[in-house]
């Protein structure tokens, strides 16, 4: 289970603000024109493209924003980066297991600004391998909750296409699979006429550890953070809010 899909609630609040909506535009244009450079800029051919822009418009990026990623990452448009994925590994305060995907033109500035923001917490990066090991690529899509659509309907949906199991994360349900079946799984949704927000591959915990009231400011305050960094698109943890943790954390916002 993804251990970032706890904290979605709280991301969901604060994507509403004006600054945390544009870092959010900002990495999401960033992936289509990565995608686009990698496998070509049609996304009929590129199922990676066909899901950032598919994201991207779940999250309301203007559409010439994402067109004009599609051309810079082709080629078809001047101004492209040369944008290099880092992922870095760290420990949190309790301990807990941080994965963070940069995808940045500048590798030095990145490694300043992530190591920063473990310093300030009371973390540390770790070793290549040291806390990666932890973590396994999966699938993941992401269905929200609507009517007609449940648990049940969602897993006969696309069991068949590999899927592993369906989750439900609250406002969303959340489908892991293999890596390699995320788009065999999001196609068979859209084969059943099922909408779903996005169809990516990500770091998924292999156990989790549950935080106190205490353990989930730290942990959500450091991701806070790296989120800050304009070279950070993904920030993957082992922890788990429980659902009274996560009650009280609600009454204080």
């Amino acid at each position: 289970m993804a251990g970032h899909s706890k904290w979605a609630t709280t991301k969901h609040k604060k994507a509403a603000l004006d600054a945390k909506r544009g870092k959010l535009f900002a990495r999401l244009i960033k992936n289509v024109e990565v995608a686009a450079r990698t496998g070509g800029g049609d996304p009929a051919g590129n199922p990676t493209l066909f899901d950032a822009i598919q994201k991207a418009k779940k999250n309301s990026v203007p559409a010439d924003n994402i067109d004009r990623a599609v051309k810079r990452g082709s080629g078809a448009e001047g101004g492209g980066a040369d944008w290099e994925t880092i992922l870095y590994e760290g420990y949190g305060p309790g301990g807990i297991a941080f994965l963070v995907e940069c995808l940045t033109d500048n590798r030095n500035r990145a490694a300043s600004e992530v190591r920063l923001a473990f310093t300030k917490s009371g973390g540390s990066l770790a070793d290549p391998g040291s806390v990666a090991y932890m973590f396994t690529r999966k699938g993941v899509v992401e269905v929200a909750k609507a009517d007609g659509v449940d648990e049940e309907t969602l897993l006969m949906a696309v069991l068949d296409a590999g899927a592993q199991e369906v989750n439900d994360e609250g406002d969303i349900f959340e489908i892991l699979s293999e890596a390699t079946d995320v788009v065999a799984v999001r196609s068979a949704l859209q084969a059943e006429g099922i909408d779903y927000d996005s169809a990516e591959v990500q770091w998924v915990p292999s156990t989790e550890v549950d935080v106190d009231l205490d353990g989930a400011k730290k942990a959500l305050r450091l991701i806070d953070m790296l989120e800050e960094s304009d070279d950070v698109q993904d920030v993957y943890a082992n922890f788990n809010i429980p659902d009274d943790v996560k009650a009280q954390l609600e009454a204080e916002d």
